[in-house]
């Protein structure tokens, strides 16, 4: 990590004591250059192996109208994997926090003031979706598609991120498979708070072994990683191991503060299944 990707953690609002603006302040928003996870990994802007985007889901969106009646919200936000920053978790909450006290004149400037704020932030057009908290199929749980790995009846020893634990299935040949573990542990970057989900692995090629790969993910137990570097992680590490013709990984993160964050990473454009899972 380079001085300039340190100064920025250190500015941070996360891990630290905070004030809870309750009137509209955009400044509230965070950056966290997208180098600085992708530097680890030897990618640069010209070198990505993947596309994709992170998908956020707001539960606790509320503002006042020009009557100075509260209203109340769900939102989506879809951040570009190709932005130049994510947006940092907890600066995204405060910032939501502040519409709590400030009067909008309609939907449309509530919608306007979030896209133009968040793009700003990401350095590139974020998709804003607003839903009525009665629109329940929206947020419907559902099952996540595939073979569970968890189900497997072995020993686990390595709680250290490892990426040499990714082994091929002997004698299996070509395959094409939907494969998800609820297994997922890492721990945030700055404040070592952990960080639960469920991945969703989708691959086509030589066959992956199951074990290695459930041993594989438990071993980000202990690990110190933003979500979205997390998910690029096990996408690129995968995609050097196996060498598959096709790979999407897509985590969907617990919630945490009234938001989740759940980022996909395919090796081609892909549309990720409709997940929503009860831990969420």
């Amino acid at each position: 990590m380079t001085k300039s990707h340190a100064d920025v953690l250190a500015d941070l609002s996360l891990g630290k004591i905070t004030d809870y603006i309750d009137h509209y302040t955009p400044s509230l928003l965070q950056a966290v250059p997208r180098s600085l996870g992708r530097q680890t990994l030897g990618l640069t802007e010209g070198t990505l192996p993947f596309v994709g985007q992170d998908i956020w889901h707001g539960y606790e969106l509320s503002w006042l109208n020009a009557k100075g009646k509260p209203m109340v919200a769900l939102a989506t936000f879809v951040v570009p994997y190709n932005s130049p920053n994510l947006i940092e978790s907890k600066s995204f909450k405060l910032y939501l926090n502040s519409f709590n006290q400030s009067r909008f004149a309609d939907l449309g400037q509530v919608y306007q003031a979030l896209q133009q704020d968040l793009s700003g932030c990401a350095g590139k057009t974020v998709q804003v979706s607003l839903h009525n908290v009665s629109e329940i199929m929206t947020f419907q749980p559902t099952w996540i598609p595939g073979i569970c790995l968890d189900e497997q009846d072995i020993s686990i020893e390595q709680y250290q991120y490892d990426p040499s634990l990714l082994a091929m299935a002997p004698n299996r040949g070509k395959v094409e498979e939907k494969l998800h573990s609820h297994l997922l542990k890492s721990n945030c970057l700055i404040t070592s708070q952990p960080d639960w989900a469920s991945v969703f692995i989708h691959y086509r090629g030589a066959a992956i072994s199951h074990e290695a790969l459930l041993k594989y993910l438990i071993s980000f137990r202990s690990h110190n990683e933003f979500h979205e570097q997390c998910i690029e992680r096990i996408f690129v590490d995968i995609w050097h191991a196996a060498k598959p013709e096709f790979l999407a990984v897509y985590a969907r993160y617990t919630r945490r503060g009234g938001l989740d964050i759940n980022p996909m990473r395919s090796s081609e454009p892909y549309t990720a299944p409709n997940i929503r899972l009860s831990r969420q």
